[in-house]
């Protein structure tokens, strides 16, 4: 079955960004840790990658886009056997070309389930070191 990649929370406090770049395009096979686009907030710019294997068989969100909400589907990934034909035809903005958001209750925190996208390692969050006394 196609999985969506929604639209990744990059801070904790992130709701919503812009699409900067694709850096892969419909048919391209990819695979966990590749990186598939830049996203920009209202802080940086950050890459994400994928966390499954498979090829892109439909980009959902056009780069440039801005105001896409965070768990908006933005792409879809195929999975060995699958074709386009397999995506359902949903579209993923409103009219007027604002990013659709998903109801509250199809919400869930990023890298909640598969085919999930999450920040690249460069974005690993680290541990504050201890207050000095």
């Amino acid at each position: 079955m196609p999985t969506e990649i929604l639209m990744p929370a990059l801070s904790p406090t992130m709701e919503e960004g812009t699409l900067a770049k694709w850096l892969v395009k419909e048919g391209d096979e990819v695979k966990s840790g590749d990186i598939l686009a830049e996203i920009e907030t209202d802080k940086a710019t950050m890459e994400f990658e994928a966390v499954d294997d498979g090829t892109i068989g439909k980009i959902l969100i056009d780069e440039g886009t801005e105001g896409v909400r965070v768990n908006t589907p933005i792409a879809v990934l195929l999975e060995e056997g699958e074709s386009a034909g397999d995506i359902k035809s949903a579209p993923a903005t409103e009219p007027g070309g604002r990013a659709r958001v998903p109801h509250r209750k199809d919400r869930r925190g990023p890298g909640s389930g598969p085919g999930r996208v999450r920040a690249g390692p460069s974005q690993t969050r680290h541990p504050r070191p201890p207050p000095r006394r």
